[in-house]
């Protein structure tokens, strides 16, 4: 296996100067742009936090991005489909920002590397995931139940972590952009 370089970095999303330093620093052939809140009650309680940190700091990434990178690649939810919450709603608007991104990356280069190619890829229930629904059902389960769902009509399907991320690396290996 190759060697890739890691190098930690701490910094928001929302603080567009941080971003655009650490692209600049790094110059990545490649961003994986994941950072969201994705916890739905608390976004339906802290709106401006949740569009300030989904949509916002989704276009600093994305907009710092076109400095060289040659893919970005939005992580996006299930939940962004047809939005019913401030969570799902968030990462819709993120994803219409890189679809913007795409459009504007396509009818211009952005410097001597060319442009960069904008992809989005939404899922939703990853087992063992941070956030992971299993959890709850397990707690339910083990203390005899019922296991809930929203609804009775409800379905939920569920990938490992690494069917997630093979998902995220084809979708930048054969997206097309948006």
């Amino acid at each position: 296996m190759p060697h890739v370089p890691f190098y930690p970095e701490i910094g928001s999303v929302q603080n567009r100067a941080r971003v655009d330093e650490v692209m600049r620093q790094y110059s990545p052939s490649v961003v994986y742009h994941a950072a969201a809140y994705k916890h739905v009650p608390l976004m339906e309680a802290h709106i401006f936090e949740a569009i300030e940190n989904n949509v916002f700091g989704t276009y600093n990434v994305a907009a710092a991005a076109e400095c060289g990178v040659g893919e970005f690649v939005l992580i996006s939810s299930n939940k962004a489909v047809r939005p019913t919450n401030v969570m799902g709603a968030t990462k819709r608007v993120a994803e219409l920002v890189v679809m913007g991104l795409t459009r504007k990356s396509t009818s211009s280069a952005t410097d001597e590397h060319g442009s960069t190619r904008f992809v989005s890829v939404r899922f939703g229930n990853v087992l063992g995931s941070n956030g992971s629904v299993i959890p709850i059902f397990k707690k339910q389960i083990a203390a005899g139940g019922p296991v809930t769902v929203t609804h009775a009509e409800m379905r939920r399907f569920f990938m490992t972590i690494p069917e997630a991320c093979q998902l995220v690396l084809q979708a930048a290996a054969i997206g097309e952009g948006g």
